[in-house]
């Protein structure tokens, strides 16, 4: 695998915090709109990721649990 492949991390370099960082003046009350839309789905996307990546880890933790009766 490529490093350029694998997603940034969270910091001063990353794509979000640039998007965070954007001057929004520039943008007509539509394109803000659309804005909003577009981040909400993100947030979307990304709960559900984080939603997902959850449940397999309960379900390893369950799978992988030697509890001795």
């Amino acid at each position: 695998m490529v490093e350029d492949d694998l997603p940034a991390r969270i910091g001063r370099d990353s794509a979000l915090f640039a998007v965070a960082r954007e001057d929004l003046d520039p943008y007509s009350v539509e394109d803000l709109r659309l804005r909003i839309e577009m981040l909400d789905a993100e947030i979307a996307r990304s709960r559900a990721a984080m939603d997902s990546k959850t449940h397999r880890r309960s379900a390893a933790d369950a799978l992988f649990s030697f509890k001795g009766s």
